[in-house]
């Protein structure tokens, strides 16, 4: 069986173990973020809530540890998460990858969202970068540069990530919550996933990532455990 442009609706626990090892080169994963809530939008709806983050490890750590055994061995990973959990996160992808073949703490700041008038605003996610050994791919993005020294050239982009959250108006909104806008998948996909590569995302949700894959020339497989996602991956990718 092929297992390349396929959206499968399953845990990805069950669905990883089907796939054959050395196959990915790179696996994006947005999970929940255990934010205690339930996300839900006029077309899909999902709950996002453990009793304690060791129960939310719980969860997380074997389907991270399947993840690593579909990857190539030089394959890499990005664990898109936020303040509640990368700390943790950070750690257990030390333990699972090597403390060795970690790569980047990117910070993607957003700006939308509110605030409070009792700390910082919180307006970035975090996105861990594993690699599984010193061949792993990377083509570093280039973005304007913004010195007077520079202007009008470019220069390699650092770990910061300044791209807009998607708003409620914005075109490419499909009705999924979470959703992540296509420029930054497309960003993080083309320098991290080589030409004519396997992009796995096992949490794939809207489909951002497996559409940024298929733009940009990579192959892709994603899973979710839930049917509207599946529905709604499915008919964005028959658009792309």
């Amino acid at each position: 069986m092929n297992a390349l442009n396929q959206i499968l609706h399953a845990d990805c626990l069950d669905a990883l173990g089907d796939l054959p090892q050395d196959l990915a080169h790179l696996a994006y994963l947005d999970p929940p973020f255990n934010t205690g809530r339930t996300h839900s939008t006029a077309k899909t709806a999902y709950h996002d809530r453990w009793p304690s983050i060791e129960a939310y490890l719980d969860f997380l750590r074997p389907r991270v540890s399947a993840i690593r055994r579909v990857l190539k061995l030089n394959g890499s990973i990005l664990l898109h998460c936020d303040w509640r959990t990368a700390p943790h996160l950070r750690l257990m992808l030390d333990d699972l990858f090597g403390r060795s073949n970690f790569v980047n703490h990117l910070i993607w700041v957003y700006g939308l969202g509110g605030s409070s008038p009792r700390r910082f605003a919180r307006k970035h996610d975090d996105i861990l970068f594993y690699c599984g050994g010193d061949d792993y791919f990377f083509d570093p993005p280039m973005v304007p540069a913004t010195s007077n020294r520079m202007k009008g050239q470019s220069k390699k982009a650092r770990d910061v990530i300044e791209i807009p959250a998607i708003n409620n108006m914005a075109a490419e909104r499909v009705g999924y919550p979470t959703q992540k806008p296509l420029a930054l998948l497309s960003f993080l996909v083309t320098a991290c996933c080589p030409p004519g590569g396997v992009v796995l995302d096992p949490f794939c949700g809207s489909g951002t990532a497996l559409v940024a894959a298929a733009r940009t020339g990579r192959h892709f497989i994603g899973i979710d455990i839930n049917p509207d996602a599946v529905r709604i991956c499915k008919q964005r990718l028959g658009a792309a």
